[in-house]
């Protein structure tokens, strides 16, 4: 338990990363994201169908992982719903589009931090390092994603730095419950899994790399695939 706390906790500080180059790039950092948001995108989809939704398969039944799969897809489209249609007036304008940012990215690290808990939960050697090494990747563009807006508004690096790591604080206490959902009940491991495989497959599809896109194309596809490849390797390297 206490090394998936320690390995939750280090996947946080990840997120703060990200927005160490805005400190220096300024707005010139934006450049960055369409890369950096397509590795992710390419990391998040291999590490979701490789590390989660074929252990899920190979743990349960279709009932089981369908199950997972449409909860995990349900709760973050919910997430983004209820965020994105925050009302205009919460907060000053000069305010609301860090806010706005960290509050999503602050929801959709639950279902991460559950996927660690789940992986470490299995009994598949390597699987929760793989799926700790995607987590870390895919938080530092969210990072740069905080900081930007939070730059923007006039804030220094040491606000960025914290807000950003802050919006990853829901992954420690995903992976525990996770883990302790699994330690006491182990038929919940395929559904464990398919919920994490939903979400962060969702999470792909329809945030990072339309994000991504946007950014730019050619480096969004790049990154995708350069970020793909990396998860890869590592998970034949680790024999997942």
């Amino acid at each position: 338990m206490l090394e998936l706390v320690l390995v939750a906790a280090l996947t946080t500080l990840a997120t703060g990363l990200g927005a160490i180059p805005v400190a220096f790039l300024g707005e010139r950092a934006r450049e960055l994201r369409a890369g950096l948001l397509g590795i992710a995108a390419g990391v998040m989809l291999v590490a979701a169908i490789v590390g989660l939704l074929l252990p899920a398969l190979g743990e349960g039944g279709g009932a089981d992982v369908a199950i997972g799969l449409a909860a995990g897809i349900a709760f973050l489209l919910a997430a983004g719903r209820a965020i994105g249609e925050a009302p205009p007036g919460v907060v000053a304008a000069g305010d609301r589009t860090w806010i706005l940012v960290f509050l999503v990215l602050f929801l959709h690290s639950f279902p991460e931090g559950f996927a660690i808990g789940t992986a470490y939960a299995s009994s598949t050697a390597g699987l929760g390092l793989f799926i700790v090494v995607a987590i870390a990747v895919q938080n530092i563009p969210e990072g740069t994603s905080t900081a930007i807006p939070m730059a923007t508004a006039g804030y220094g690096l040491g606000a960025q730095f914290w807000a950003a790591v802050l919006t990853s604080a829901p992954q420690p206490v995903g992976a525990v419950i996770a883990y302790l959902l699994v330690e006491e009940v182990a038929a919940l491991l395929p559904v464990s899994f398919a919920f994490a495989a939903g979400a962060m497959l969702a999470l792909v599809v329809v945030s990072v790399f339309p994000d991504a896109w946007r950014e730019g194309r050619r480096d969004a596809l790049a990154g995708a695939i350069s970020g793909g490849a990396l998860m890869l390797a590592l998970g034949l390297a680790l024999g997942v």
